[in-house]
């Protein structure tokens, strides 16, 4: 049976990548070569999914395929973490694919690579 190993993010700075990577989750950094790659964040505890951080300098697509979502527990927490993230290096994305009533936010990464912080209290009805 097959099971995912890493999730893989290309980047064009490896280092700076696993800097803000690390501190954005609270990760740690792996560089003995786990699952072949020289730079893996493994999460706290060893549970959950890891990132592998792979040198690429192709420019990430503006709508990507494949993202990560990140939760959060309420708005609050959504406001608190993008301004946290943001002060790390991401920006926010000006996203034109908003839905009328987002539960999402949209940011990149110091390389380009986007992702949301997702509000998991928020009521779609």
């Amino acid at each position: 049976m097959l099971t995912i190993g890493v999730v893989v993010l290309g980047v064009a700075d490896v280092r700076r990548a696993a800097e803000f990577w690390r501190t954005a989750l609270g990760y740690e950094l792996r560089d003995d070569g786990f699952g072949g790659w020289a730079t893996v964040l493994m999460p706290p505890g060893g549970s959950g999914p890891k990132i592998a951080l792979q040198r690429s300098q192709t420019p990430p697509p503006e709508y990507p395929r494949l993202h990560l979502d990140l939760h959060v527990a309420d708005a609050a927490g959504q406001a608190a973490e993008a301004a946290r993230l943001m002060s790390l290096g991401a920006e926010r994305v000006q996203w034109d694919s908003y839905p009328d009533d987002p539960d999402f936010v949209v940011l990149a990464d110091p390389d380009g690579n986007r992702f949301c912080i997702v509000d998991l209290s928020h009521d779609h009805a």
